[in-house]
């Protein structure tokens, strides 16, 4: 099977997307150390990577953080009529606190996630959204447990012939959501990561921070947990991942943890999660990603994936994607606001 990256880019360039998604380097300077592993100079490594962001193939080089870890978030959904659903897309992406949204196949068809400093701020967030959208109510979905949340890719066929998802092992057990109190020099430094790591040869001098106190901070974070990985964010639709979908199950609440953490070992899904039932309207409580080249290949994984955890005998439902409305890292307005006055 070939390779799903572009045969647009170059050998060093497919190294730099595929080798350099997590463990990047806590150097002054990081660029450099790439640059001695792949043979080539820090500038090379700087122009090629500034040309993969432009081009869209990587969104940032910069941290994952757990979900909740800062701030507060929740997935919510909303039953558009078709007619509306351009404009209503167009309004949610206004928002700064959206920062995934998608057009799925399903009743409920727009599907976002909102990210805010506060949990009310969240909250005005989306009541805001619910009233401007003028659709009915609104589903709301916070994470309760996560059990597998990367989105990290391995561009490169697996030996079996199909592709790896997850590069990294998932953890080791489920995660409860919890915020962090940040202090101001905290932060200053995530208003600044934001949008990810300046493409310059010492990018954590440029965070608001004295450089040692910035890869202080950010490996403790790392050793936390509160960063799930730090390196190159790649855009996983530009990179042949044409097909995706989001897989949901109604599982006993008593059952879905132990589930959950059988679904992340098998390593063949992006995402994992537990997240709240919205009764009547949505009943299911056991969430998953499967990321693939087309349709058919993502719902050759899905079955196999069920049939694996032996979730046949749980009600579920396939939501493909449709659309990209947005997606960028998620962003901290009420932050931003803070550490700069």
């Amino acid at each position: 099977m070939t390779q799903l990256a572009s045969p647009a880019f170059s050998a060093l360039e497919f190294a730099l997307l595929n080798r350099f998604q997590r463990d990047f380097p806590l150097l002054s300077r990081p660029f450099a150390a790439l640059a001695r592993e792949l043979e080539v100079s820090e500038r090379s490594v700087l122009d090629h990577l500034q040309r993969l962001q432009h081009g869209g193939a990587i969104s940032r080089v910069g941290a994952v953080f757990r979900p909740n870890a800062i701030g507060a978030s929740a997935l919510a959904a909303l039953a558009v009529a078709p007619h509306r659903l351009e404009a209503v897309a167009a309004m949610v992406s206004a928002m700064p606190e959206v920062n995934h949204n998608y057009e799925r196949a399903h009743r409920y068809n727009l599907w976002f996630v909102v990210t805010a400093a506060t949990a009310q701020h969240l909250s005005q967030v989306l009541q805001q959204i619910e009233l401007i959208s003028a659709c009915a109510a609104l589903l709301v979905l916070p994470l309760i447990e996560d059990f597998h949340i990367d989105l990290g890719f391995d561009l490169a066929p697996s030996k079996e012939g199909c592709f790896a998802f997850g590069a990294s092992p998932p953890c080791g057990g489920a995660r409860s959501a919890m915020a962090l109190t940040l202090d101001a020099e905290e932060q200053t430094l995530i208003a600044a990561l934001q949008s990810g790591l300046a493409l310059v040869p010492r990018p954590f001098a440029e965070l608001g921070l004295p450089e040692p106190r910035a890869l202080d901070l950010l490996a403790r974070w790392l050793d936390a947990g509160v960063i799930k990985r730090l390196g190159v964010i790649v855009r996983h639709h530009e990179l042949g991942y044409r097909a995706n979908a989001m897989v949901v199950w109604d599982v006993p609440d008593d059952a879905v943890t132990a589930l959950g953490q059988r679904v992340a070992a098998t390593e063949r899904v992006t995402l994992c999660y537990r997240r709240r039932r919205q009764l009547p309207d949505w009943p299911y409580n056991l969430f998953c990603m499967i990321h693939g080249k087309d349709e058919q290949d993502v719902r050759a994984r899905i079955a196999e994936l069920a049939a694996l955890c032996q979730l046949q005998p749980y009600a579920s439902d396939i939501l493909f994607s449709a659309r990209r409305f947005k997606q960028r890292g998620a962003h901290y307005a009420p932050v931003l606001e803070r550490s700069h006055g």
